[in-house]
């Protein structure tokens, strides 16, 4: 069988990453730039006001005081916004509100609580020193700078930083574009009544959301039957032979029955390019991995197990990671964390094997969660960690160090 270590550099070869594209801002959010990204202008562009007040020459209010305050005329008002800057004229002030432009000549600002307020004339009782309240043009952002750099991710203050600098669309590393077939006749929609021997698809909306969260683009869910037909139907339906996808990932049909609709697609010896392989690990021992249209193009393609469990940590396992690396993305791999095991434990020899977990982050002690049977999904609703235990090892006590994967972390 092959080993997690071996599936896994597989897997992350075959997910290719996307050529870089330039999108709208609100696109870009969440991605990880392709490029630098220069300032073509500074910030602030001009000097302004960093208060509500007055702006006037510091000489002329130097011996204000409570007690003693400073009498100008008030010749201008500048509020936000406005285009044509005028001069101060020395023994007056203007008044001017945050973000206004500083007139010329003016060397500090006053704040308004320092004042009576007055409209035409305004009583001063504080003194000031120059450039007090005044942001000077480029003491954020010189023109010309490297302000966000190549594979930063593109968050909100990334975004408004970008938006400040009058730039409407950034360069990124963009999702991959992933296609999701759940496989089996037994499965209806939940929403639809149960005849006897049918239960509710549940893959399609796990790996999904699971995909979404990795922050890859699902193009599309499909459910389908044990018929090889409506299978490549589906392949044809949302472009897979035409680059409209760039993974598909499937659950079910890859194990060893009568009925594979995956690997009767494909063909059991790996000769289209799908190769299916069992990989020493419980739960998710079955799977396929290759590339639809021949081995240097096309989309990719990732067969995993149909229990759900086994689905599921297959994709945390193997997926997850390989996807976030495509997209340029932090934090591949989920934190792996040390912690003391609170009860015994065994393990079938020569599989690694991945157990539910609840983590206690404060006393930094595990326990399972629920049977390793790979169709008890409830379990895995509520584990917040794997526990990885190696395959060399058939037997934890209580009171063992072991390793877990962090579910709630990136």
């Amino acid at each position: 069988m092959r080993s997690v270590e071996e599936h896994q550099r597989a897997v992350a070869d075959l997910i290719r990453p996307r050529p870089p594209v330039t999108v709208a801002l609100s696109d870009a959010e969440g991605l990880a730039l392709a490029a630098d990204v220069i300032a073509p202008i500074s910030l602030p562009v001009f000097d302004n006001s960093g208060m509500d007040g007055y702006a006037v020459l510091a000489d002329d209010v130097a011996g204000a005081t409570p007690d003693n305050p400073v009498t100008l005329p008030v010749t201008e008002d500048i509020p936000a916004g406005r285009t044509d800057i005028p001069t101060l004229t020395p023994g007056s002030a203007h008044r001017i509100m945050t973000g206004a432009p500083v007139p010329h000549g003016a060397d500090g600002v006053i704040p308004v609580e320092a004042t009576d307020g007055g409209a035409d004339v305004v009583r001063i009782g504080a003194a000031t020193t120059r450039g007090r309240h005044i942001r000077p043009a480029g003491s954020d952002v010189s023109a010309g700078a490297t302000v966000l750099r190549a594979g930063q991710l593109v968050n909100a203050p990334t975004a408004g930083l970008a938006a400040a600098l009058g730039l409407a669309e950034l360069p990124v590393q963009p999702r991959q574009r992933v296609l999701v077939i759940s496989t089996g006749s037994e499965l209806v929609e939940p929403g639809t009544p149960l005849a006897p021997g049918q239960i509710y698809e549940s893959n399609g909306v796990m790996l999904s959301a699971a995909v979404r969260e990795a922050g890859a683009e699902v193009v599309a869910t499909a459910t389908v039957a044990d018929d090889t037909a409506a299978f490549t139907g589906v392949l044809e339906r949302y472009g897979v032979y035409d680059g409209a996808v760039d993974l598909v990932i499937t659950s079910g049909g890859v194990s060893a029955g009568a009925y594979e609709v995956v690997k009767d697609v494909f063909g059991r010896d790996g000769d289209q390019g799908v190769h299916f392989v069992k990989v020493a690990m419980q739960p998710g021992m079955p799977q396929g991995i290759g590339r639809i249209g021949g081995a240097g193009s096309g989309a990719a393609i990732i067969t995993l197990p149909g229990n759900p469990v086994s689905a599921q940590v297959s994709f945390e396992v193997f997926v997850r990671p390989a996807l976030r690396r495509a997209m340029n993305l932090p934090s591949p791999d989920r934190p792996r964390r040390n912690a003391v095991l609170r009860e015994k434990l065994i393990s079938p020899a020569g599989k690694r094997q991945f157990r539910r977990g609840l983590l206690d982050h404060e006393t930094a002690t595990v326990t399972s969660y629920g049977p390793p049977a790979s169709h008890h999904l409830r379990y895995l609703a509520s584990a917040n960690c794997l526990l990885d235990i190696a395959d060399d090892v058939t037997e934890l006590p209580a009171g063992a160090e072991v390793q877990v994967w962090d579910l709630t972390g990136w």
